[in-house]
């Protein structure tokens, strides 16, 4: 056979020759030796030996053997003074060299003269044992597959080691099946029952990457073994008598099998994801099925669904915040709560008659029906928004605004789907609170996408109420016509003039960029939108804009139980009225700072204009850009109607009263006031105990029977799974005709130009 040298060229020496010792393996503090492989490794036997020198001051010769029945030498060669030889022995010849930048060449031919390869070492010529294996003095044997490939990491990347690997097979991932310390199972180990005795296992086997199948497992005795065919290990635990403790009584350890190969596993089931992220999800509720994949990936190496990941934390969440099933369940309790804790409030919920599935919720805490009837503008919004919870489902809205202008949530009503009768039902529900709490019914203003079942609602039980358009539902319907940002513009303009002129003026502007633009908004009455006929006063709200408003976080809770959901809302008003009345209690100025900030702009402003009196009433103002303006100070209006609209004194309006030497202040509608505004937030919206202590808070055992009687099921219509459409149809559009389009190529409607495939 032929001898093929191994020559290292480098600062320190190293020789590894034969040595007459047989089974010796001498390592060094500073050498260490590395193999990536997933195969079986072992130092042959025979009469080689393997040494690696550590002295370098004296010249020693050691020796190292590696292969099985053949004599083949390599050799290390230094340019020192000190001569070490490796032999290195296999059943092919091969050729190991190493030249002065520490290249290692691996040969794999049947001719003496085969191709060296280069593979890179450190200086300290480090070699370390690559997915966990150990090297000892009592390996006594190392193979090699031809077919596979050998690595040898160093410790450190130097420029001057460079790894090349001497074959053009390619390298094969795979899992090393090693065991976890963390995971260890043995012999009269414990556990409290079966169950815990099944997921230890079952641990055990995620952790070093095998997978189980279960032979036999009742309430005394669980048997597994490996899912491999052929794999020796088996695991045999039995109940402890007396007690419902679980022991491990057999356990055969050892693997035949290389582990799995496929990056899933068979036992990481949903209610494993939901063990392995619990205690993540209750710390951040918001933690994504996608970061939930990523964790899993990154501390077992297996990969999962998103399915499973959703479902684990489903699973989670329905234990932390209570099911959606025992969120309808519970209503009719959660509505007793509400009524107890914060007496005076409305809490009502129906099912259906025949089944008891929810149907309707309504919901107006005691503090928002005071703060509305005796401080907030008379003004109310509706909209709604769909719930994106397991079942279908809509949230209905009304809200006021205070004297800043801020939002005032007053009722939530929760429907099964939104429909007219529903509309009409949540309608009623108001105007049956707003009648209980006030002497008079004030004049209402409602704005709303005045949709059917709003309209017929609000004729029913508003009948002296100004329903109008809010603009935003408006407004995006004409966008969804023309497309033109211009045009919607102008829409805007007409809508925000304050004369019957300055109206029909944008109107005109319309009507010359588009005549069927002019066309569409004329055939939408103007009572019922724009400021200059609208007979109400909307105090310069346009639009109700409550969902986008609320958005922050009323979409996250519309994801929630349905109990959840309400608390969600609970909490957020009770957080809202207390930061709004401690800021207040720090205004030191008669008007809300809106408020307060228009006057001043007002008064500025009326520096410049001139004023006559015609009586102690009537005054004349001139102004420069504007003309004349007649301003009856008894009756708080202006020829600009600018103070009757906004409830608050227009320019016009203060020059006439500090001609007068009127207080403006005094002439401002009430509820801009502070002092009515720390009334709108006087009362307080109490908190609700946890649902664990529901039963014992009631009073006597009739609550319990009511409380059977009132068992309410989930609704009907679960929620169809894919992504939920981003825009809502809106009633104007169900129905309506769409735009003609015409081809500029073949003059034939139903299509443009672009798609055009007539002949020419």
């Amino acid at each position: 056979m032929a001898n093929h040298e191994l020559v290292l060229g480098q600062n320190p020496d190293l020789a590894l020759g034969q040595n007459p010792h047989p089974h010796d393996l001498v390592m060094t503090p500073t050498h260490n030796i590395g193999l990536r492989s997933r195969h079986t490794l072992g130092l042959g036997h025979s009469h080689h030996n393997l040494g690696l020198g550590h002295n370098h001051e004296n010249d020693h010769d050691h020796d190292l053997g590696l292969g099985q029945t053949h004599d083949h030498d390599l050799g290390l060669g230094q340019t020192h003074d000190h001569d070490h030889d490796i032999g290195l022995s296999h059943h092919h010849d091969n050729g190991l060299v190493l030249g002065h930048t520490n290249e290692l060449a691996l040969g794999q031919s049947h001719e003496p003269d085969s191709e060296a390869h280069n593979l890179g070492l450190s200086d300290n010529h480090e070699l370390t044992l690559a997915e966990q294996h150990e090297l000892d003095e009592n390996i006594d044997h190392l193979t090699m597959d031809p077919a596979q490939e050998l690595a040898l990491q160093t410790a450190h990347d130097m420029s001057n080691n460079q790894l090349v690997v001497a074959q053009n097979t390619p390298v094969i991932q795979s899992r090393v099946l090693a065991v976890n310390l963390d995971y260890q199972l043995v012999v009269g180990q414990e556990f409290s029952d079966v169950k815990s005795c099944r997921r230890a296992i079952r641990d055990a086997a995620i952790a070093c990457h095998f997978e189980i199948q279960t032979v036999k497992s009742d309430k005394t005795r669980f048997t597994a073994k490996c899912a491999a065919d052929g794999c020796p290990w088996r695991i045999h635990a039995a109940k402890l008598p007396g007690v419902p403790t679980f022991t491990i009584r057999t356990i055969n350890e050892s693997h035949s099998c290389s582990g799995i190969s496929h990056l899933g596993h068979q036992q990481a089931s949903v209610q494993w994801v939901a063990n392995s992220v619990e205690e993540r999800l209750r710390e951040n509720p918001h933690y994504k099925p996608k970061e939930i994949l990523e964790e899993i990936h990154r501390m077992h190496g297996i990969t999962l669904s998103y399915k499973q990941a959703w479902r684990g934390k489903e699973r989670i969440m329905a234990a932390v915040r209570g099911s959606f099933e025992e969120g309808y369940r519970l209503l009719p309790q959660y509505c007793e709560q509400v009524v107890r804790t914060n007496p005076g409030s409305i809490a009502t919920v129906y099912g259906d008659p025949e089944d008891n599935c929810f149907r309707r919720l309504f919901i107006s805490y005691y503090a928002s029906i005071y703060g509305f009837v005796n401080a907030c503008r008379p003004l109310i919004g509706l909209d709604r928004t769909l719930l994106k919870s397991k079942y279908l489902g809509t949230l209905l809205l009304a809200t006021g605004f205070d004297g800043d202008g801020a939002l005032f949530p007053l009722a939530f009503g929760v429907v099964d789907e939104e429909t007219d009768e529903n509309w009409i039902w949540f309608l009623s529900e108001l105007h049956a609170l707003l009648e209980a709490n006030t002497e008079n019914m004030p004049r209402l203003t409602i704005l709303s996408d005045r949709r059917k079942g709003i309209v017929d609602g609000v004729d029913f039980n508003f009948p002296t109420a100004f329903h109008g358009f809010c603009m935003r539902h408006l407004s995006e319907s004409f966008r969804k016509e023309f497309n033109n940002t211009m045009l919607v513009n102008l829409l805007w303009e007409a809508a925000h003039a304050l004369t019957v002129i300055e109206f029909e003026g944008k109107i005109l502007e319309i009507e010359e960029i588009s005549q069927e633009a002019a066309y569409w908004i004329r055939h939408r009455p103007p009572r019922l939108w724009a400021t200059a006929y609208f007979e109400g006063t909307r105090y310069g709200h346009l639009t109700a804009n409550i969902v986008e408003s609320l958005n922050s976080w009323l979409l996250e809770a519309s994801g929630l139980p349905i109990i959840q959901m309400m608390e969600s809302i609970r909490r957020q008003l009770m957080t809202w009225f207390n930061e709004r009345r401690e800021a207040s209690m720090q205004w030191s100025t008669i008007l809300v700072p809106s408020a307060e900030r228009r006057v001043s702009e007002a008064i500025e402003r009326a520096r410049g204009y001139q004023v006559g009196r015609a009586n102690e009433a009537e005054f004349e103002v001139v102004s420069p850009h504007e003309g004349t303006n007649i301003v009856d100070i008894r009756n708080r209006c202006c020829l600009c109607r600018g103070w009757q609209l906004y409830g608050l004194p227009c320019a016009h309006g203060v020059a006439a009263l500090v001609s007068c030497r009127q207080n403006v202040h005094r002439y401002t509608e009430s509820c801009f006031t502070v002092a009515t505004y720390r009334k709108t937030y006087s009362q307080t919206i109490h908190p609700i105990p946890d649902k664990s202590l529901w039963g014992e808070l009631v009073d006597g055992s009739s609550g319990v029977e009511n409380r059977i009687e009132k068992l309410i099921n989930p609704p009907k219509s679960l929620r169809p799974p894919g992504r939920p459409r981003k825009k809502r149809v809106r009633p104007e559009d169900k129905g309506r005709v769409k735009r003609v389009v015409h081809c500029s190529r073949c003059n034939q409607t139903g299509h443009f130009r672009t798609t055009c495939a007539a002949p020419i």
